[in-house]
């Protein structure tokens, strides 16, 4: 194995990338980055090219890996506690953003209007094992 890059992950979005690449750096893995700058240049055809990728040297990949797997991409309260699902006890939870109230129904449009970010938006958590939407309060 001499010095040719591997892709261990995929993102929609560079920031994203970039946390992971510097975690790895720490660690002494060589990262490269691949399609980031376009990306970061018109983000709508992250997913047509197939997002930024995150490549390391070929005989680094498995302690990569490793790492990558220690990273926990789920949900954290204010706290730092991992949260659970209220019905299944599950700790597999995302958060996302909901257009379900008229209020962000007019932020959304104002904003998709003036081509800016949403100014108000309402976030939500949701299991990824038994799908049930809740809130933290």
């Amino acid at each position: 194995m001499s010095d040719t890059f591997k892709t261990i992950a995929r993102f929609q979005y560079s920031t994203e990338a970039q946390i992971i690449k510097g975690r790895l750096e720490a660690e002494g893995i060589k990262v490269f980055l691949s399609d980031n700058v376009t990306i970061d240049n018109d983000p709508l055809v992250s997913h047509a090219i197939g997002g930024v990728k995150l490549k390391v040297l070929s005989r680094q990949a498995l302690k990569a890996q490793y790492i990558l797997e220690t990273i926990n991409k789920y949900a954290r309260d204010d706290e730092g506690d991992i949260l659970s699902c209220p019905n299944c006890s599950s700790q597999k939870i995302n958060m996302y953003s909901s257009i379900q109230d008229a209020k962000s129904l007019f932020w959304f449009v104002f904003s998709a209007l003036l081509t800016i970010f949403p100014l108000y938006t309402r976030h939500k958590y949701r299991c990824e094992d038994c799908k049930k939407e809740f809130d933290l309060k």
